[in-house]
């Protein structure tokens, strides 16, 4: 299933989640200060596009919490909250629910990224 869903997922809009991840991490880069915080969303943009047999493992620190914190405010909640929608609209339908999930999971990461390794 991991293949095909990649595929699936791919094909029917992944790429567009991939592509906010990529463009976010573009931004961050820009600054000096931000190339850690792009670095890390260069990682979560290959999560982005290909999801299936993949898991996020949350942990970290103070500094974690910190960096999560400055994310949330300045790119967190448009990313999460495109994934939330992303992940509604595949619900409606049954076919469409393991799709919805993984959108779930990237909007979970995207709130809180700093910390998370994916395995």
């Amino acid at each position: 299933m991991g293949c095909l869903g990649n595929l699936l997922w791919l094909c029917l809009g992944g790429w567009s989640l991939g592509l906010s991840w990529l463009l976010a991490g573009v931004l961050w880069c820009i600054t000096i200060v931000g190339i850690p915080i792009g670095l890390q969303c260069f990682k979560f943009a290959g999560l982005a596009l290909f999801p299936f047999g993949k898991e996020v493992v949350y942990g970290g620190g103070a500094v974690s919490f910190l960096c999560n914190l400055v994310w949330l405010i300045v790119s967190g909640l448009p990313l999460a909250l495109v994934s939330v929608g992303t992940g509604l609209l595949y619900c409606i339908t049954i076919v469409g629910i393991p799709f919805g999930i993984q959108c779930f999971k990237l909007a979970q990461l995207a709130l809180m990224p700093f910390g998370a390794r994916v395995e």
